[in-house]
């Protein structure tokens, strides 16, 4: 019967947590309701509140660095995926090759 008692008294925490963080008028009314609750209650309930917004800012960090990684993956398929449509090759033309060269190898020996 003792672990149905715990059982409860999450429920009944988990229930608070959930009107406390979605109501806006359980929140402005909590001070004053609050003070007539007996003591371990006050701080089971506060323990339950601080608990829940931790695991929030958690999975919160836990979710963007999930995001981050699979940007990454996608980034990089993306860097070595082939080009939808290669360019066409552009014909060279040929010069003739007849002739003094006129580069800068030929100025040096003059």
């Amino acid at each position: 019967m003792n672990n149905w008692g715990k059982v409860a008294a999450g429920v009944v925490l988990g229930v608070a947590g959930t009107i406390y963080a979605t109501s806006e008028e359980a929140r402005k009314n909590l001070p004053k309701a609050a003070r007539d609750l007996p003591v371990n209650v006050r701080r089971r309930y506060q323990n339950a509140v601080s608990a829940a917004r931790e695991a929030s800012v958690t999975r919160r960090e836990e979710i963007l660095r999930d995001l981050e990684q699979h940007d990454r993956a996608h980034a990089g398929r993306a860097a070595t995926a082939p080009p939808e449509t290669p360019p066409a090759p552009q014909p060279i033309p040929e010069q003739p090759t007849t002739g003094p060269s006129t580069g800068p190898s030929a100025s040096r020996n003059g």
